[in-house]
């Protein structure tokens, strides 16, 4: 058997024992809505991904998304996260997240090449890791190329708005662009940003219903650009309101908890946020 063969071999075991090892019964309610919660690297990017993979465990989350060029850490040192990794190095990912029940559900925010055989290699990749969802802002030339690879690979898209004046800030620009295009490319609802540009999130996700791929959901402590992050049900963005617009609009997929504040503690925040979630997800499956 070849090195590379045996790198394929490992992988196909450890997506086969990660979904024998994720534990039952922790987002009990937040499962049986649809709702993957898990948490963004980005959270934890003054640490290794390794790191933040153990994090999303400490916290008690099943599932991770990952961002580019973050360092690997272990026995990949500096590595950077990406497509670009070789086959050994995705198979010791794949063993070190099975290790901690971790599932790699979604990559980004991500670029995506305008040459379709680069393309194909993020695609790939994903592929390899068992990613649903690639989170980027693409310009929209490309959605008939990102229409055919979402198709092929099973793999979703999801637009993601930073602030204004970003590409994708407003879900109008949003809709927009992905008219006449498979639902298979759609928004990744950053709610912090949205309040960043001055929109109400719960009204952008009504706007963008039956488009909505994804999350990152923050509560922010004010209404201003320079606003940071608090415990999920703490701040100004109605997290209740946006949870029960979730469930109406029976959105189902990843939600990330992306957290940008206390960057070197944030450990305690993150559950507070997940365990908000679940109490709020509790209240609306008795609804």
């Amino acid at each position: 058997m070849t090195k590379g063969s045996i790198c394929v071999a490992l992988l196909c075991a450890c997506a086969f024992l990660q979904g024998l090892s994720a534990r039952p019964g922790k987002w009990l309610a937040s499962e049986k809505l649809g709702w993957k919660l898990g948490v963004q690297a980005w959270t934890f990017n003054r640490f290794t991904f390794f790191e933040a993979i153990e994090k999303a465990h400490a916290a008690g989350l099943k599932y991770i998304e990952a961002f580019p060029g973050q360092k690997i850490g272990g026995e990949l040192g500096d590595a950077r996260m990406g497509p670009d990794l070789p086959i050994s190095s995705l198979a010791r990912i794949k063993i070190k997240l099975e290790k901690e029940g971790v599932k790699l559900i979604a990559y980004g925010v991500t670029g995506i090449s305008k040459n379709e055989a680069e393309a194909r290699k993020l695609f790939d990749f994903a592929k390899i890791m068992g990613i649903e969802v690639l989170t980027a802002e693409p310009e929209p030339a490309l959605f008939p190329m990102i229409d055919k690879l979402t198709a092929e690979y099973g793999i979703k898209v999801a637009l993601h708005n930073h602030p204004k004046p970003s590409r994708y800030w407003n879900p109008d620009i949003i809709l927009k662009a992905v008219k006449g295009y498979s639902n298979r490319i759609g928004a990744c609802a950053d709610t912090g940003h949205w309040v960043r540009s001055g929109l109400d999130p719960l009204e952008c996700l009504k706007k963008l219903e039956g488009r909505v791929v994804s999350f990152h959901l923050k509560d922010l402590n004010e209404k201003k650009r320079s606003a940071h992050d608090v415990p999920w049900g703490t701040g100004i963005s109605d997290i209740r309101g946006i949870m029960a617009e979730m469930k109406r609009q029976n959105f189902k997929g990843p939600v990330s908890i992306e957290y940008e504040y206390n960057w070197e503690n944030s450990l305690d925040d993150v559950k507070k946020c997940a365990e908000y979630f679940e109490k709020v997800a509790w209240e609306l499956l008795k609804k």
